[in-house]
C-alpha cells in the first residue's frame, strides 16, 4: 500500500503524527488478532480434552523494536526464552538482533555524544554533552530562556533519536574558466514574458498593519499572453543580491562567485534513484547558481539539520542542532525554525562554528521557485494591461532573525517600485527612469473562471487580498451587461472582510460602484478589528466572511443546491478556507436537515460538479 501525504505545511506536522498513530493502530490490531487466535485455540482444545496445554504458550505480547534500544532486545529475549523449545532458535535469533545494534551503534566520543553515519538506522544520543541550562550566579540559578540555539529541560536533558545521516551524491567543484556563461534572469527566459511594470498603487492606508500594492503590467507588445478572469501566472524572481553576498562569505567563497560551478554524480553512491538536479545546468557561474537556481530562502527540513550537524565544531552547537532535528526536539524544530519560515542562511548564521560545504547545499535546497498571482483585471476593462494585487510580506523578528525581513518576491517588487510608480497621478516627464521588467508567463486555470451561463447565480468569498480575482470578474460581468442588456443575469454575491472599514478595505470605490450599477447583486462586508459599527453591537456583528456567509445561510445554500449555483473561495488556505468549509457544512446541515456524513457527501459533490472552487495559498 502507498500512501501520499502533502509536504505543503511540512512532514513533522502531517506525517509524524499520522506515523504515531499507525503503530498504535498496529500493535491494537496485532493484540485483537493474537486475542482471536488463542480463544479459537482454547475451544479446540477444550473440545478435544485429550490433553491440558500450557497456555501460557499462546501469550502473545508485542514489544515495539527499536535498533537502538538494548531494554527492548532484552525484553524480547526473555519472552521467547520462555518458550524453552524454541529456546536455541530464539536465543540466536535475539542474538543477531543484538549484534547488529552493536555493531550499528558507534562508540560514544568525549561528551557522551554517539553519532551514527550509517544510513538506514537511527542513532541515540546520550544528553551527557549538553551543557545545563542554567548559570550559576552568586549560589543562585537564574533559568535561561529557550531559543533557536538554545533548549530547555527535559529536552537539554534528554536521550535523542535522530535521524540517519542522508548519503552524499553528488561532486561538485569550482573552476576558473574564461568560457563560464554570464547568464542574466531565469535559466527559461526564452519561454518567459519580460513585461514592463507600468503602474503601481498602494490599496492601504500608511496606518495599516499590511502594504497591499496594485501593480499593472503592459501587455500589449505580447498579444499572445491572452487571459480571462480567475486566470493566474508566474513571476519570476532572483534571491536577495545581499543575501547572496552574505552565503557567499558564510561558505568562504567570496573570491570565487564567478567560477564555473561542475556537478556531477557520485560513482559510489547509496542514494537510491540519485541524479544531478535538472535546474543546475553546466557551464553556470556560482553567483548564478545562488541567485536563480537554489531556493535560499527555503526552510531547511530535518535532513537537512541532520546533514550539518557533521559539519559544526562547537559542542553546544552541534548538541543544539541534534535536537533540532531530533524526534524529542519536534517542538523546538517547530517553534523555532518552521513556523518562523527560518532560512538556512538565518540558520547557519545562529551558528557559526557550522561551516557546510558547497556541495551539501546544492543536495538539499530546492529549486527557486516563480511565485503565482492572481489576475485582478478584466482584459475587456483593461485591454493591454495586466493587474494583480499582495501584500508585502513582513516576516517577524524571532530568535533566528533579529532584524525581521520581508517576503523574497513581494519585498523584490516593492523594491523595483519608485515614487512616481506609487503615485501616478503626476504626469509623466521626458526624463522619467525606463519601466522596471519582470518576467512571467501565464498559467491558465480553466475552472476558476465565473459561469460560462450568464444566467447562473455564483458567491465569491474573497477577504484581503483574497479580493483579486472577483474584481476581475465583476469588471467582466459589468461590460457583459452594458453589451447585453437585454440578457438575464444571474445574481451576483461577495462576501469580502477587511481590519478595518478606513485603512485596508481594498477597491472600496470599485466594489460599491458594482454594487450600486447592479453588476454586483450583493455585497456583504466585515471588519475584524473596528470596535464598533454603526447600527450594530459588538455583540452581534459579523466579524469574518464565515459570519456573515451564517447570516444568509438560506440564501446561499438555495443558490448552491437547488439554483445550480457556484461557490467561489480565494485567499488563506489555512484559517479562512478550512472555516469558510466547516461553515458550509454547518449551513447544509441546518437548511436541509442532514447529518455531517449527509451534509459533506453534498459538498463533496459540488467539488465534483466544479461547481466549489478555490483558489488558496499557504
Amino acid at each position: 500500500m502507498t500512501g501520499y501525504a502533502d509536504d505543503g505545511v511540512g512532514l513533522e506536522v502531517v506525517v509524524d503524527p499520522w506515523l504515531e498513530g499507525l503503530w498504535k493502530a498496529i500493535k491494537e490490531a496485532l493484540s485483537k488478532m493474537a486475542s482471536d487466535q488463542t480463544a479459537h485455540l482454547k475451544g479446540v482444545l477444550e473440545d478435544s480434552a485429550k490433553e491440558t496445554p500450557d497456555l501460557s504458550l499462546l501469550d502473545v505480547q508485542l514489544n515495539l523494536l527499536s535498533l537502538t534500544d538494548d531494554q527492548n532486545c532484552g525484553s524480547v529475549k526473555s519472552t521467547v526464552g520462555t518458550d524453552s523449545k524454541n529456546a536455541p532458535a530464539a536465543s540466536s535469533s535475539v542474538s543477531a538482533i543484538q549484534t547488529a545494534v552493536s555493531d550499528r551503534r558507534p562508540a560514544s566520543p568525549a561528551g557522551g555524544v554517539g553519532m551514527s553515519s550509517e544510513s538506514g538506522y537511527v542513532a541515540r544520543i546520550s544528553a551527557s554533552a549538553a551543557e545545563t541550562q542554567t548559570r550559576d550566579t552568586g549560589g543562585s540559578h537564574v533559568l535561561l530562556e529557550g531559543s533557536l540555539t538554545c533548549s530547555l529541560p527535559p529536552l537539554s536533558e534528554s536521550s535523542l533519536n535522530v535521524p540517519a545521516l542522508p548519503p552524499p551524491y553528488l561532486d561538485v567543484s569550482l573552476e576558473d574558466v574564461v568560457s563560464v556563461g554570464q547568464i542574466d534572469g531565469p535559466l527559461n527566459k526564452e519561454t518567459l514574458h519580460e513585461v514592463p511594470l507600468s503602474r503601481a498603487v498602494q490599496l492601504t492606508r500608511q496606518d495599516s498593519v499590511k502594504i497591499t500594492l496594485l501593480l499593472e503590467l503592459d501587455i500589449s507588445a505580447y498579444p499572445e499572453i491572452v487571459y480571462q478572469p480567475g486566470d493566474s501566472f508566474d513571476v519570476f524572481c532572483p534571491n536577495n543580491a545581499s543575501e547572496v553576498d552574505k552565503m557567499l562569505h558564510r561558505l568562504g567563497l567570496e573570491d570565487k562567485k564567478n567560477h564555473c560551478v561542475r556537478v556531477s554524480l557520485k560513482k559510489d553512491t547509496k542514494k537510491k534513484g540519485a541524479h544531478v538536479p535538472p535546474y543546475i545546468p553546466q557551464n553556470i557561474s556560482l553567483i548564478y547558481l545562488l541567485t536563480w537556481c537554489l531556493e535560499i530562502r527555503s526552510v531547511p527540513k530535518k535532513a537537512f539539520l541532520r546533514a550539518l550537524v557533521e559539519h559544526t565544531g562547537d559542542g553546544v552547537q552541534r548538541r543544539r542542532l541534534q535536537e533540532l532535528c531530533s524526534k524529542q526536539g519536534a517542538a523546538d524544530y517547530n517553534q523555532y525554525v518552521r513556523d518562523p519560515s527560518l532560512s538556512i542562511l538565518e540558520l547557519l548564521t545562529a551558528f557559526p562554528s557550522c561551516s557546510p560545504p558547497l556541495t551539501l547545499l546544492i543536495e538539499h535546497l530546492p529549486k527557486l521557485q516563480s511565485r503565482p498571482y492572481s489576475a485582478a483585471s478584466s482584459h475587456l476593462r483593461h485591454p493591454g494591461k495586466l493587474h494583480f494585487v499582495f501584500n508585502v510580506v513582513q516576516l517577524a523578528a524571532c530568535s533566528g532573525r533579529p532584524a525581521g525581513s520581508r517576503g523574497l518576491c513581494t519585498g523584490w517588487l516593492f523594491d523595483l517600485i519608485n515614487p512616481s510608480l506609487v503615485f501616478p497621478r503626476k504626469a509623466e516627464s521626458s526624463s522619467s527612469p525606463a519601466l522596471p521588467k519582470i518576467y512571467m508567463s501565464l498559467r491558465a486555470n480553466c475552472s476558476f473562471r465565473p459561469p460560462a451561463d450568464l444566467s447562473v447565480p455564483f458567491v465569491m468569498v474573497g477577504p484581503g487580498t483574497g479580493v483579486a480575482p472577483f474584481i476581475g470578474f465583476l469588471q467582466q460581468r459589468e461590460k457583459e451587461r452594458q453589451e447585453n442588456p437585454e440578457a438575464g443575469f444571474g445574481e451576483t454575491w461577495l462576501f469580502f472582510g477587511c481590519r478595518h472599514r478606513d485603512r485596508d478595505y481594498l477597491f472600496r470605490e470599485e466594489l460599491e460602484g458594482f454594487e450600486s450599477n447592479g453588476t454586483l447583486s450583493h455585497l456583504k462586508v466585515c471588519f475584524s478589528r473596528d470596535d464598533q459599527e454603526e447600527g450594530t453591537t459588538l455583540a452581534v456583528r459579523p466579524r469574518y466572511v464565515q459570519h456573515n456567509l451564517l447570516l444568509h445561510s438560506q440564501r446561499i445554500t438555495d443558490i448552491l443546491l437547488k439554483q445550480n449555483g457556484y461557490l467561489y473561495v480565494c485567499g488563506d488556505a489555512k484559517n479562512m478556507a478550512k472555516d469558510v468549509n466547516d461553515t458550509l457544512l454547518e449551513m447544509i446541515k441546518t437548511e436541509i436537515q442532514v447529518d455531517q456524513l449527509e451534509a459533506m457527501k453534498r459538498l463533496a459533490k459540488l467539488r465534483e460538479e466544479k461547481r466549489y472552487l478555490q483558489d488558496i495559498w499557504g
